[in-house]
């Protein structure tokens, strides 16, 4: 009798890190080398490098980026570096990590969680509109929009923008899941006031570690996140303005200049393993997970839904494919949320229906054809 397969995680970093093994050892033997760990060169060249990314084609602005702690910090400075807290309110959604609502509070500003559309997952925009142009009484002014391009997919920002600029209120998009994903040809992250990127360990780019990086192109509003995240130093050991600890470490940002000169080739690979996904699907009782026409989506997570979900996620495992759920409860039927954040006019009912219907499949570039084909084979047996 043959002895099962083991089973194929939905996302191993460790991987990533083999991929690339070589090259990572050796910055991380040169950072280790310079004898500065904190804010040195390799930090200033990482940022310098993702922000001339980011902002590659010629009629883009000219961005400017400053690396952090993580992502939820990301938000968080922006946010300070805005002048946004305690008597603002922050609009965002409820499907989403946790972290970007927790950000907004961590400034002492109000979440307002509005609804997803239920075929990209993002931002309601209508429902946006609605809430800018009539907002819910009893809360402060609302001063700052963060829709999520969740899952490596774009919010679709022209009706957001527009809806925005109207209402006179900053936009500053969550690119957490996004890294080098397009809308109109426009990489994410270019076409808000602010943009924060988590480089959590499993993200498109991520590092060996935590980490974040900010992105605005807006150098008078960088260079203040910048001395926020150092205590408000602009002068060594003199706070000019109140600051926080929140630094990108000498020996991550090595790292993270290597990944990134992979990152496009990775994510080209992703699309890949989707484009198989896609196909694999084709006769079953799953639907490919909707890809906004305008836009590149760059599957940090390649997510399919269903009612059945668990019955789904059992037979899948029972072939050897692992699976997750991103994620299973809304932000605001939490333990820490429920009943005291304040939702938009549809009560997330969308949020709450995707909640109990999504799952993800294995998606990380290493991926070799073999472990694709195993789960498209165990798609096709769904």
């Amino acid at each position: 009798m043959n002895a099962p397969l083991p089973l194929l995680p939905f996302a191993d970093p460790g991987a990533g890190y083999r991929a690339l093994q070589p090259e990572i050892d050796a910055a991380v033997a040169r950072a280790l080398a310079s004898g500065w760990y904190i804010l040195g060169r390799e930090g200033e060249a990482f940022e310098a490098e993702f922000a001339a990314w980011l902002g590659n084609k010629p009629d883009a602005p000219q961005m400017h980026a400053v690396g952090c702690a993580n992502g939820t910090d990301a938000i968080m400075l922006i946010l300070r570096g805005m002048g946004i807290g305690e008597g603002s309110t922050v609009v965002t959604v409820s499907h989403t990590a946790v972290a970007t609502v927790a950000a907004i509070e961590m400034v002492g500003a109000t979440p307002l969680l509005l609804d997803i559309d239920p075929d990209t997952y993002t931002m309601d925009a209508d429902e946006l509109a609605s809430v800018l142009a009539d907002p819910p009484p009893g809360l402060p002014p609302i001063r700052a929009v963060i829709p999520v391009h969740i899952y490596g997919q774009p919010v679709d920002l022209g009706p957001i923008k527009e809806a925005c600029d109207a209402a006179g209120v900053l936009l500053i998009e969550d690119c957490a899941q996004c890294h080098g994903a397009e809308l109109h040809g426009w990489k994410l992250g270019t076409i808000g006031h602010a943009a924060a990127f988590s480089l959590y360990p499993t993200k498109n780019l991520g590092a060996l570690g935590d980490g974040g990086i900010l992105a605005t192109p807006d150098a008078e509003l960088a260079a203040r996140i910048a001395a926020i995240r150092q205590y408000g130093w602009k002068r060594r050991y003199i706070s000019d303005l109140q600051g926080v600890n929140s630094r990108l470490d000498e020996v991550q940002a090595a790292i993270l200049r290597v990944k990134l000169q992979h990152l496009d080739r990775q994510n080209a690979r992703r699309r890949e393993i989707a484009d198989a996904y896609d196909a694999a699907l084709s006769g079953t009782s799953l639907t490919p997970p909707t890809r906004r026409a305008e836009g590149y989506h760059v599957f940090h997570l390649y997510v399919l839904r269903h009612a059945g979900r668990d019955a789904y996620m059992s037979k899948l495992k029972s072939l050897g494919i692992g699976t997750g759920i991103h994620y299973p409860m809304p932000v605001h039927t939490q333990p820490a949320y429920e009943g005291r954040v304040p939702l938009g006019p549809a009560n997330c009912a969308e949020t709450a229906r995707a909640a109990q219907e999504v799952f993800s499949l294995p998606m990380f570039p290493e991926m070799t054809d073999e472990q694709v084909a195993r789960v498209c084979l165990a798609l096709r047996q769904l």
